[in-house]
């Protein structure tokens, strides 16, 4: 397989690690999380000057036409820099489910905006009881006159506290746990019976708590077919969890690299301590973790765009794994060579331990992906 990259993508490659290098230093990141929704529309518009927040739609939608490579080397300069903007909740996931489901009227509303940087999306589709599911959808939406009436919570949906606009997942027919039934909705955000409550996570992003009580939308607010959303809930899932696995390896780089600069300097019976072979044999791990890591996620980014829903499914539970194993060893292994500076506010090896922990979490963790896959192992028949 061919890895080498095209011109265009070193040119994007280079832009994007040359905004986060000069735009996103530790002291200015520290500034930005002060702003409302934890970052800069500043910094959210400049994405835009630059094209960053067209790269994964077609050129005839006003994107830059890339695919799963273009958005892989975006999200791994952004782990470097742990960029705080919504440009996974917009642009990966929401933006390119608008992309691939919804009407000509609803894209023409919605990507226009969202790529010039006017209007923020947010997927809202965990509930408190379905972690990880795909079909497991309490929220429900009822038919109502001539259009839909919602009703549910959904939990930390990811920047749903700066969404203009929300994708909302609800069943339309059948039970909770049902694969068949679920819908999705455009919702507008400050719509009467919409509450949302926003918070922090401990990584720096922001999340929110989305409430919906008798919200009422129109027929033109269903995205894709009634009662079919699944396969797109589990699509733009995986797209998410792909996103976030070049980002962790972004920022397992830096924490390797911060590692081994610190061991070159510190030193213990007057020599730096990284000339003990036992300190070597553990930086060697972490690189091991890290290259790994990388490899899997450039599996998943071939396989993302595939006509074989399995075989995505597969690469990405895959990435996701390795991510969550071994970006795990590489913050501990980070922290403990640094010993305790490493885990202080100020230093910020321990902003990057705090992100790759998080990463784990969302889009199912190593665990959950782990099960995901073994489930789609061939059992050969008996005889």
């Amino acid at each position: 397989m061919d890895f080498s990259l095209t011109d265009e993508q070193r040119m994007l490659q280079d832009t994007v690690e040359r905004l986060v290098q000069d735009q996103y230093g530790f002291e200015q990141r520290r500034g930005y999380m002060q702003a409302e929704g934890g970052f800069t529309r500043e910094m959210w518009n400049q994405f835009a000057e630059l094209g960053l927040l067209g790269v994964p739609f077609a050129e005839e939608l006003g994107g830059f036409g890339g695919g799963p490579v273009e958005t892989m080397l975006v999200m791994e300069a952004f782990g470097k820099g742990l960029v705080l903007e919504p440009y996974v909740a917009s642009v990966v996931t929401t933006g390119q489910l608008i992309a691939d489901a919804g009407s000509d009227a609803q894209k023409s509303a919605v990507l226009e905006p969202l790529v010039s940087g006017e209007l923020i999306l947010a997927f809202a589709h965990g509930e408190p009881d379905n972690r990880y599911s795909n079909t497991q959808v309490a929220t429900r939406a009822e038919r109502s006159g001539s259009g839909y009436t919602l009703h549910g919570h959904k939990t930390v949906v990811l920047h749903g506290d700066s969404a203009d606009r929300l994708v909302v997942s609800a069943r339309t027919s059948g039970d909770t746990g049902d694969a068949s039934g679920v819908s999705l909705f455009l919702v507008d955000a400050g719509a009467p019976g919409v509450s949302v409550q926003g918070y922090a996570t401990i990584d720096g992003l922001h999340a929110a708590e989305v409430r919906l009580d008798g919200v009422q939308v129109g027929e033109d607010a269903l995205v894709g077919a009634e009662g079919g959303a699944v396969p797109l809930i589990e699509l733009t899932q995986d797209r998410g969890a792909f996103a976030v696995c070049a980002e962790a390896v972004g920022a397992m780089s830096v924490a390797c690299d911060l590692t081994l600069d610190y061991l070159k300097q510190r030193k213990q019976f007057g020599v730096p301590i990284g000339s003990f072979q036992s300190v070597q044999h553990r930086m060697v791990e972490m690189r091991m973790e890290l290259e790994q890591s990388r490899s899997a996620t450039y599996k998943a980014a071939a396989k993302l765009d595939s006509d074989d829903p399995a075989a995505r499914r597969r690469a990405v539970s895959i990435a996701k794994y390795q991510v969550g194993k071994g970006g795990r060893f590489v913050s501990e292994q980070s922290i403990q060579l640094h010993g305790g500076i490493g885990m202080t506010e100020e230093y910020n090896l321990s902003h990057f331990a705090k992100r790759i922990a998080m990463i784990d979490n969302q889009f199912g963790d190593a665990d959950a992906h782990m099960d995901r896959f073994s489930e789609q192992m061939e059992v050969p028949a008996a005889g």
